[in-house]
C-alpha cells in the first residue's frame, strides 16, 4: 500500500508540476491486482482494480495497524467498467456498470470479479477510519438521488447523483456520489469551494484518451492546476480548491471524510478572490 503524507498548503504553492503530481495525481488505479493509496489527508484511502478474474482485495497490516482493511474502517465502492460482481463476506452482489456498494465494518473477506474479462469491471473504492456498523448496501444508478444544475451558458450543466450519504446508503463518515457533464460542459465546481472540516476525492473518467481535464487545486489566491487523463485521481485537502475544466465533458466520482457528513457544508469562494 502506497502511502501519502499531508503537506501545508505553503508547501504545495512551491511545487512544480511532478512535485504536484507526486503528491496530488493518483495514476494507474485500475489493474489485474488493487492498488490502493493510503492519504493523511482524513486517513482516507484510495483504490482501484480491474480484475480479470476472482481477486480477493488483501492488505499489508503494518500500514493501518490491523488484521483486515475493514477491521475499523468503511468502504464505498463504484463500478465504472463492465458488469461484475464483489462478495463481501459470502454474500455476492451484482455490480452493473456505475452501481454502487456500501460496505461497512467488520467485513473480513472482499472478493472483485468480473462477467467478462474481455470487458472487465473497474472497481473504485474509497475507504475511511468507522466507529461503528452499518449493513451492507447497493446502491444503483437509477436509485442514486439525482440533483440537475448548472446550464449550457456557462458551459456547466451536470447531474449530481448521491450515492453514500446522511438521506442514502448510511455510513459512519464517508460520503460518495457521481456527478455527469452533459455533451459541451466542461467546467464542474464553479465558482469553488473549499470545506475546512474535510477532505475530498475525485476520480475523473469517461471521456477519450486524447482529451484531458485540468483540475484546479490549491488555496484561493494561490491556484495551481493538474493535467489528468482518463481514471486518474485526485487528493484535495480541505484547503484546497477543487474545480476543473475539460477538453470534453466527463463523468467523475466525488467522495469526502472528516467532521460531518453534510453534502452543503462548503466554504464558497467568490470569483473576485481567485488568483
Amino acid at each position: 500500500m502506497e502511502v501519502r503524507q499531508a503537506i501545508h498548503p505553503d508547501h504545495a504553492a512551491l511545487l512544480d508540476t511532478d512535485g504536484l503530481r507526486e503528491q496530488f495525481l493518483v495514476e494507474d488505479l485500475f489493474g489485474d491486482t488493487p492498488k490502493l493509496v493510503y492519504t493523511h489527508y482524513d486517513r482516507l484511502i484510495v483504490g482501484g482494480v480491474k480484475p480479470a478474474g476472482p481477486i480477493e482485495l488483501d492488505i499489508d497490516p503494518a500500514v493501518i495497524a490491523a488484521e483486515y482493511l475493514l477491521e475499523r474502517r468503511e468502504m464505498g465502492v463504484i463500478n465504472i467498467g463492465g458488469p461484475g460482481s464483489i462478495t463481501v463476506t459470502g454474500n455476492q452482489v451484482e455490480m452493473a456498470a456505475r452501481d454502487g456498494l456500501y460496505i461497512g465494518r467488520g467485513n473480513r473477506t472482499i472478493v472483485f470479479d468480473s462477467d467478462d474479462a474481455a470487458d472487465p469491471a473497474r472497481f473504485y473504492m474509497l475507504c475511511v477510519p468507522a466507529h461503528t456498523e452499518f449493513p451492507l448496501e447497493k446502491i444503483t444508478f437509477d436509485e442514486a438521488e439525482p440533483i440537475h444544475l448548472g446550464g449550457t451558458e456557462n458551459a456547466n450543466k451536470r447531474t449530481i447523483r448521491k450515492y453514500i450519504h446522511a438521506d442514502g446508503a448510511k455510513s459512519c463518515q464517508l460520503v460518495m456520489g457521481m456527478t455527469t457533464l452533459e455533451p459541451g460542459s466542461i467546467w464542474n465546481t464553479m465558482p469553488p469551494h473549499s470545506h475546512q472540516r474535510r477532505m475530498e476525492a475525485y476520480l475523473y473518467f469517461d471521456f477519450k484518451e486524447e482529451d484531458v481535464v485540468f483540475h484546479l487545486m490549491g488555496e484561493a489566491d494561490e491556484t495551481r492546476h493538474l493535467v489528468v487523463r482518463e481514471a486518474q485521481a485526485v487528493l484535495s485537502p480541505s484547503w484546497s480548491i477543487h474545480s476543473g475544466a475539460g477538453t470534453s465533458s466527463y463523468t467523475f466520482i466525488w467522495g469526502m471524510a472528516g467532521e460531518n457528513q453534510s453534502f452543503d457544508d462548503m466554504d464558497h469562494i467568490p470569483m473576485a478572490e481567485i488568483r
